[in-house]
């Protein structure tokens, strides 16, 4: 070999010698990362937060449910202290969105309860008359419909509930299934309870020597409806039997279909059961069915609630049912976003988990269908049954944030297809584009009082479209949304006035702004509804720019000329008009909303100084046990987090108060306004956590959790 050949030959061992060392170290960064990216066992951690009780809470019962259809259950496994639990305050009912009932009688319009004031530089019609029959009944109707009661009878009489002793009952959140054990007169009772994950069905197996000698049995009971007299999680009305009427359509060895008509509503219930029962009937609307003994311990049976008959669809068995939910509830916690808090030795990080993962279930249960969810979801009554268009983006960001944006759609779909009513509601009061209404029913119809003089509801539809685009950067969410996008922006630049005086552009009265204390006529510029019309404003002109439409040259000069925010000794203060918020003890009650600006959309016009300032004074001087919500913690920790306040987010999202107190179930409920259930708290909770783990672009760290050795955090899909 001459020495060309040679230097050739050792040139290129040299190089292959090179190129394994670098795959080497490659290989080995691939693995290192590996190890340090380990997957979250979310199995794990969702099993280890699955609730438990070992004794009789009646606060505390669990819901099953597919988000569009629920059942609450209590102790039993199914409904049978109904009147017990809903003395201590909470209720137990089946609920499916679907389930709606106008009372007979005389029908009014909005313009039965229409009220002049001056708006927008001219005489306006706002439907805010109350206290009217005309007013009570637009509000009430239509009301949402409770589809009744599965409980569980002894010897054929109610229950006494201090005959049930050791109490061991375990929802399994990784499966979607209640499994209750206890003794009952002394016998053990299991009953395994699950819900259909896309039909509104629920399934049970009950096994207890009791079913054997036919001591159990199962009562099933439909009401009227609820007592329209009370607004916040009514009581259920047992009485009036003559005005409802439960019909057999069909009655087989195993199977019962009944026919429920309520004013206008009809819907049908189909049992099917395993094995042999009888059927008795005791009253118009109680029914019993009783296993017989030759079945032995075990019973199973199932109950699904159809809308409209619809014969073709195949019965279900309830291992159908344990089946769908065994397969959806995997896969719906392997799926998202997730955080894991588990190695942290913060003490907080315990219950911040708890917090988390409850609620995730609970929304999951209970708000995904196309008629967007009322405050109580599907566990109790609230305001008959109503959307509120405020609650939009507190209860549906979550989605997005959480790699979830599926389920964000309905009410993004919502707003598609109410254009033409909200279209209609601006025409009525000479605005341009789409007013959304604020309190709405399945027909979205907007009801009478003060609601329609709230208006930031109105910037939702916009914040909510953008998030959805900035998550997908999809075209297709543009053609979709766009028309929702434009109208709302064009109904915002046209409720803006100009104040000729200060040369400027400004949110007139009347008003009922976020802070509900003060007076509509009184209100002009609150801080944050003038902060979201910029932010819808400019967020619709980019719209039209990514769609390659023209600028609007109206929203441009509206925007150049907007009002600044009302700043008073430093400070961001709630409304222009009445800029005493630190000054007057009674204004620093209810939502605390200047920080809103910050907490929902990080608004970039803000001056962090001011806001900390406002921060600071908030937390100080406000009276945070009168009347806060559960959505208020949330957006103080939003606020935090937005300005590096990483220990203080924690805290105001932990914040021990009244209202921001989560149950064994997950539930926070809302003192003062009888609300056992309030589920804008557990959706901002989520909205909360999932903007604290947004990283500092220089530093990679959370911007909202402190930065020491007891915050070990591992985050997925953010």
């Amino acid at each position: 070999m001459d020495n060309k050949s040679h230097h050739r030959l050792s040139l290129r061992w040299a190089q292959l010698q090179q190129a394994w060392v670098f795959l080497t170290l490659a290989i080995a960064v691939i693995l290192s990362a590996t190890v340090n990216a380990e997957a979250i066992d979310r199995r794990a951690l969702v099993t280890t937060f699955s609730p438990t009780l070992n004794s009789i809470d009646m606060r505390s019962p669990f819901t099953l449910g597919n988000g569009k259809f629920a059942f609450t259950a209590d102790v039993t496994g199914l409904q049978s202290f109904g009147t017990e639990y809903y003395a201590a305050g909470f209720p137990l009912e089946t609920k499916a969105r679907w389930a709606w009932h106008t009372k007979a009688g005389k029908a009014y319009n909005l313009a039965d309860v229409d009220e002049e004031y001056t708006a927008y530089n001219r005489q306006v019609q706002f439907p805010t008359r109350t206290n009217t029959p005309a007013a009570e009944w637009l509000r009430q109707n239509p009301h949402d419909l409770p589809l009744g009661h599965i409980s569980l009878l002894l010897d054929g009489k109610n229950i006494d509930v201090k005959k049930i002793t050791k109490v061991e009952q375990k929802l399994d959140l990784w499966n979607g299934k209640l499994n209750s054990r206890y003794l009952l007169d002394e016998k053990a009772v299991f009953v395994e309870s699950a819900a259909h994950a896309n039909r509104d069905a629920i399934g049970f197996r009950i096994n207890s020597s009791l079913t054997k000698a036919q001591r159990l049995s199962v009562q099933f009971r439909f009401p009227r409806g609820y007592d329209f007299a009370v607004k916040n999680t009514p009581d259920i009305d047992w009485s009036n039997d003559q005005e409802h009427t439960t019909t057999i359509r069909n009655q087989t060895k195993q199977s019962l279909l009944l026919e429920r008509k309520v004013d206008d509503e009809v819907f049908t219930m189909a049992i099917h059961w395993h094995g042999k029962a009888t059927v008795k009937q005791h009253s118009a609307h109680s029914f019993e069915l009783v296993p017989i003994a030759k079945n032995g311990s075990q019973f199973e049976f199932t109950v699904e609630y159809f809308e409209a008959e619809n014969e073709t669809k195949r019965p279900l068995k309830y291992q159908d049912t344990v089946q769908s939910a065994q397969q959806y509830w995997p896969s719906y916690w392997q799926a998202g976003a997730f955080v894991d808090l588990s190695r942290s030795t913060d003490t907080r990080a315990h219950e911040l988990q708890r917090r988390i993962l409850l609620s995730q279930y609970l929304l999951a249960t209970q708000a995904r269908d196309s008629i967007p969810t009322q405050e109580t979801g599907l566990t109790a009554s609230s305001w008959y049954g109503k959307f509120h268009t405020e609650m939009a983006w507190l209860s549906y960001s979550h989605w997005i944030l959480w790699n979830r944006s599926e389920a964000a759609l309905p009410i993004l779909d919502w707003y598609v297809n109410n254009l033409n009513a909200a279209r209609s509601i601006a025409v009525s009061r000479g605005l341009d584009g789409a007013r959304w209404p604020k309190m709405v029913g399945p027909d979205g119809r907007e009801s009478p009082g003060g609601n329609a003089l709230i208006i930031w509801n109105q910037p939702h539809a916009i914040h909510l479209s953008e998030m959805l685009f900035e998550k997908t950067r999809d075209k297709k969410v543009l053609e979709k949304y766009g028309a929702v996008v434009e109208e709302t922006a064009r109904a915002m630049s046209s409720m803006l006035v100009w104040d000729k005086k200060n040369n400027r552009y400004v949110l007139d009265s009347p008003i009922w702004i976020a802070q509900e204390i003060y007076t509509p006529t009184q209100s002009r510029n609150p801080s944050y509804e003038l902060a979201y019309w910029r932010y819808g404003l400019e967020t619709a002109q980019q719209w039209r720019v990514r769609q390659g439409l023209p600028v609007n040259e109206q929203w441009k000069k509206q925007l150049s000329l907007l009002s600044a925010l009302p700043v008073k000794d430093g400070k961001y203060v709630a409304i222009e008009s009445i800029p005493d918020t630190f000054d007057n003890p009674a204004n620093r009650e209810d939502h605390p909303s200047m920080l809103a600006p910050t907490a929902f959309f990080n608004d970039a016009h803000i001056d962090k100084k001011i806001m900390n300032n406002t921060l600071d004074a908030v937390i100080k001087h406000w009276a945070f046990d009168t009347k806060i919500w559960g959505w208020d913690y949330p957006m103080l920790a939003m606020t935090a987090a937005r300005l590096e306040r990483s220990e203080l987010a924690v805290q105001l999202l932990l914040m021990n108060s009244k209202n921001n107190h989560y149950l064994v179930n997950g539930h926070c409920p809302q003192v003062g306004a009888d609300l056992a259930v309030y589920l804008p708290a557990n959706a901002s909770l989520l909205t909360a956590v999932a903007i604290m783990l947004e990283k500092n672009p220089t530093t990679g760290e959370y911007m909202g959790f402190p930065k020491n050795s007891a915050w070990d955090i591992r985050s997925e899909g953010f």
